[in-house]
């Protein structure tokens, strides 16, 4: 007979477990660069964007399109590192809970 006890007990774990990840991915900060470090972006793991920083000697009226392809940039590539980091804390969170690889839903 299955330990329904047990596997609830373990399923409120890994809610718990769930929450507390949510909560510290909030607290991890990416950086996305483009341009050489002309823009910067800088995002959350769980995707809220918490700032932009562009360089000075992009603040032409006629470098405008080029500061907008740079923004979009620099978000795609904080976009990624804050995915990459969500990943990372995914993987110990299963790994910490004896969970096969893939069970909290990720993809390899």
């Amino acid at each position: 007979m299955p330990d329904f006890l047990g596997m609830m007990k373990q399923a409120a774990q890994l809610q718990s477990k769930m929450q507390a990840m949510q909560e510290e991915l909030g607290n991890v900060e990416v950086e996305g660069i483009s341009g050489g470090g002309l823009v910067s972006v800088r995002m959350t793991a769980k995707m809220e964007v918490k700032g932009v920083k562009i360089d000075a000697s992009l603040m032409k009226p006629e470098e405008r399109e080029i500061v907008e392809d740079l923004v979009v940039t620099a978000l795609g590539d904080a976009r990624r590192k804050a995915e990459a980091a969500m990943q990372e804390k995914m993987q110990s969170l299963a790994g910490g809970l004896g969970l096969p690889p893939g069970m909290l839903g990720l993809g390899s």
